[in-house]
């Protein structure tokens, strides 16, 4: 037995699945054109300028962001700042500004929040940007930390390479 739906009822279903859809297109269509779109809600420099560098190591792993054009000294300003930021609030498990971008479920991001107390989590400045390096004998978190670099690799984009 169908049932037969009331013309309102049709319309709101429509509505919804315009809704969803739109929501889709608004997101950047894909995880790294929304990633590239909304960095700058997150981050003081532009993407575009920048560059985002993941490289896993056996204890941790270094994320670095330099500017394209060294010669660039306000993204390297900005980047400097941010990522010193970042380093202090990520050693608390703080990890709120990549939640916001990349969302909560992101890989390896609950694991490294619940598990900040196995992390050394160090800021260092580079001529040209700056770097964070994670440091864990854990090896639940070190696979935290590695699955949460790919994950970012992934969603950055051609914004991001590894190393």
């Amino acid at each position: 037995m169908t049932m037969q739906l009331h013309p309102i009822q049709k319309a709101s279903r429509f509505l919804a699945l315009m809704l969803v859809l739109g929501c889709t297109v608004a997101l950047g269509q894909t995880k790294q054109a929304h990633v590239h779109q909304m960095g700058q809600s997150v981050m003081p420099f532009d993407l575009a300028k920048t560059t985002h560098i993941f490289q896993m190591t056996e204890s941790g792993g270094v994320e670095k962001v330099v500017a394209n054009d060294p010669m660039e000294k306000d993204q390297i300003m900005m980047i400097q700042q941010h990522l010193q930021h970042e380093a202090g609030a990520f050693q608390q498990g703080n990890y709120q500004d990549p939640a916001s971008l990349h969302g909560a479920d992101m890989p390896g991001l609950a694991d490294l929040q619940s598990g900040a107390a196995h992390i050394k989590v160090s800021y260092s400045p580079l001529p040209a940007g700056a770097a964070i390096t994670f440091e864990t004998t854990d090896l639940h978190t070190l696979t935290a930390i590695h699955r949460w670099f790919g994950a970012q690799l992934s969603e950055h984009g051609a914004d991001a390479k590894s190393e």
